[in-house]
């Protein structure tokens, strides 16, 4: 079964401030890994202990793919944010989040 995928509107900003490349690099992986299986951990697909961002997290490289499957309609993911992070830092639209 193949998921939909939707993105939060804060997601546009998270976009803007990552280059071309790691944009294209993220979409990608969004596109094959979060489509099929997203709630199945991988090397690169983790679940999070629980924080305020999101109870999933896909890595890609150095950048983070934060997302949900949304509860009353199954069949969707929806990405909640995306970020790089550097060292133990993450940086989100160009703020630092702990989580």
């Amino acid at each position: 079964m193949a998921y939909a995928i939707q993105f939060a509107e804060s997601v546009t900003d998270h976009f803007g401030c990552l280059t071309a490349s790691e944009r294209t690099k993220v979409l990608g992986a969004i596109v094959r890994q979060l489509m099929h299986q997203p709630l199945v951990e991988t090397r690169n697909r983790k679940p999070l202990r629980p924080n305020p961002l999101a109870p999933w997290e896909l890595r890609v490289g150095a950048l983070r793919v934060f997302y949900e499957v949304v509860s009353d309609d199954p069949e969707v993911v929806r990405v909640l944010a995306v970020g790089k992070k550097q060292r133990n830092v993450l940086r989100i639209a160009g703020q630092e989040i702990k989580l």
